[in-house]
């Protein structure tokens, strides 16, 4: 059966003298193993389209059962070369793209998964202002469609308001718990065995801005770097910690070892 999707390309592979095996994961089907015949050959229609990273609308000889599809056309819709490279939005976005690829099965449909990631990466794209904020904004969101959404906004154990707590210039007081996850206040779990790290007031702030701004108002977030890295460090932890639980039968040591590095 003939069908066309949107994909973003997750890994690509050389296949022989001139082929490619890519996974990629698409609108319609979630992940799945394709096939591009000759797509390394420059005088190939495919060449360079299928490229990790890339997105794409494909045109696909898909039949239900066989492990590789085969790509039989394809057009260029994104990419991370234009404008430019950039090493700093590479960092991230093969980060972004191989947490999707190692923690989600192949064949199953995921809408709002395919719409974060498409998301994400035309912003990574489009030239966002800060790229760390960007991806602890993505991790933020993906670990919540797994089902494992951090309370960010209010104490996970006694359900007072953080940002009220920032605000009077309490939040020195403000811990980021792993599990059950999210902020929490000292006085409502000092006796709490559950791992948790101190929040320096920045972090706290910046962890309620991330929370509760879309897309096109990330560039509108001010914080200092070493608040930005230490959100991120702790939102990769509480990704790789939660993981685990989220049925996939991927190696989640590996996608442990890429969260955290």
């Amino acid at each position: 059966m003939i069908v066309k999707t949107r994909a973003v390309v997750l890994k690509e592979l050389k296949y022989r003298d001139q082929s490619k095996i890519c996974s990629i994961y698409t609108r319609d089907f979630g992940k799945m193993s394709v096939m591009a015949k000759g797509a390394r050959n420059p005088k190939n229609k495919l060449n360079g389209l299928l490229s990790a990273g890339n997105v794409v609308e494909l045109v696909i000889y898909r039949k239900a059962g066989r492990e590789l599809q085969l790509v039989s056309d394809a057009n260029l819709v994104s990419s991370p070369l234009v404008p430019e490279p950039d090493l700093d939005r590479f960092a991230v976005l093969y980060r972004i793209i191989d947490i999707v690829r190692l923690s989600t099965e192949n064949d199953e449909r995921n809408l709002q998964l395919f719409a974060l990631l498409t998301a994400t990466l035309e912003r990574l794209y489009g030239g966002c202002g800060d790229f760390l904020i960007l991806y602890a904004w993505f991790l933020l969101r993906f670990v919540s469609l797994l089902g494992f959404q951090p309370s960010i906004r209010r104490c996970v154990f006694s359900g007072e308001e953080i940002v009220s707590a920032i605000g009077i210039g309490s939040a020195a007081s403000l811990y980021f718990v792993m599990n059950p996850g999210g902020l929490a206040r000292s006085h409502a779990a000092p006796g709490t065995l559950a791992k948790k790290h101190l929040l320096p007031p920045g972090t706290a702030n910046l962890l309620c801005a991330i929370d509760s701004t879309g897309l096109s108002g990330l560039d509108n977030i001010m914080a200092d770097p070493a608040d930005t890295g230490f959100a991120v460090t702790l939102l990769q932890e509480y990704c790789a910690c939660h993981l685990e639980h989220s049925g996939t039968r991927k190696n989640l040591a590996i996608v442990s070892q890429i969260v955290r590095h």
